[in-house]
């Protein structure tokens, strides 16, 4: 499947990067162009609502897979980030004002696609004054009228320029998983994700836990981008020190020549190395695979990691 990309127009702060060449990719991350009936199903219900995906936003190599199953990765706050990190596709710029209308709207298409679980993510809105916290929980609240038997998982930004308190509003709203990906190694904040930071993450994922101690927490991190095996295990013992549940790993692939280049393909072989030493660690839960991607098989991810407290407070 072709990757997805935004026009270059709208990337303008991209246009003084040196271009990096895209390296062929394997044949074990190789997908299909999307096709199936339930893949346009659910493509008209998002149009139909006026939702953006990060699915789209971003490439996501699962698009086909995933929409042909109705599951869909629903972006809230607009589709221009304030921030630049030079490994994502998503437009970088002015936001625009919030759509006040938007969460009761991403609750009829979940209602519409009849979802059993259903993740939320958003651009950074460093421009807000509460990172668009308030806007995650009335979306998590209108999810929840809607729909109460679906379970909910979102996928947020840092909130790094906010005042502390403004994490509680998004916990008290009570989503089932709290998922902030770390994305990469601390050496690699600099180049990769220069406008946030490293430690700040971490310990965002640390005080949803101290809020609620029952709340699943969840990060994620990419391989491929100049970290080596050390580093991501460092990371995983940083997750546990957080008392994180879930950790992905995934390959990077770079969306346009303008964007960070890809190190190396990891193999499948060390992807399963990861995860091994992931369980290892602690981890409830562990997606590691090229493919992986956050929301990637979230809701039958959240029914494993599920069971799995149960039979660990069970023994």
């Amino acid at each position: 499947m072709r990757d997805l990309k935004l026009p270059e127009q709208r990337h303008p702060e991209k246009a003084h990067r040196v271009d990096n060449a895209q390296p062929k990719k394997p044949d074990w991350i190789r997908v299909k162009a999307p096709t199936s009936e339930g893949y346009k199903r659910t493509r008209d219900i998002l149009k139909e609502q006026k939702l953006v995906t990060v699915c789209e936003e971003a490439g996501c190599p699962n698009v086909g897979e995933c929409w042909g199953q109705g599951h869909a990765t629903m972006m809230i706050m607009g589709e221009i980030c304030t921030r630049g990190c030079t490994f994502c596709n998503v437009a970088t710029g002015k936001p625009q004002t919030l759509d006040a209308f938007e969460p009761g709207r991403v609750a009829h298409a979940v209602q519409q696609l009849g979802l059993n679980h259903v993740v939320i993510t958003s651009v950074d809105r460093d421009d807000l004054a509460d990172g668009g916290a308030d806007h995650f929980a009335q979306t998590i609240r209108a999810i929840r009228h809607r729909s109460p038997d679906t379970t909910i998982e979102i996928l947020t930004p840092d909130f790094l320029k906010c005042a502390p308190e403004v994490l509680e509003k998004v916990v008290e709203a009570r989503p089932d998983v709290f998922n902030h990906n770390l994305e990469t190694v601390p050496g690699l904040y600099p180049t990769v994700r220069p406008g946030a930071r490293y430690f700040h993450s971490l310990r965002l994922l640390q005080r949803v836990k101290e809020l609620d101690p029952a709340m699943f927490t969840k990060s994620g991190i990419m391989v491929g981008l100049g970290e080596d095996a050390q580093g991501v295990r460092q990371v995983m013992d940083d997750m546990r020190a957080a008392d994180v549940d879930f950790l992905t790993v995934g390959q990077y692939l770079q969306p346009t020549p303008k964007h960070h280049r890809v190190d190396r393909f990891v193999t499948p072989d060390e992807f399963k190395a990861y995860e091994t030493a992931a369980y290892g660690k602690g981890f409830l839960m562990v997606s590691a695979t090229p493919l992986t991607r956050s929301s990637y098989h979230a809701g039958d991810d959240f029914a494993q990691m599920r069971a799995a407290r149960l039979a660990n407070l069970s023994q």
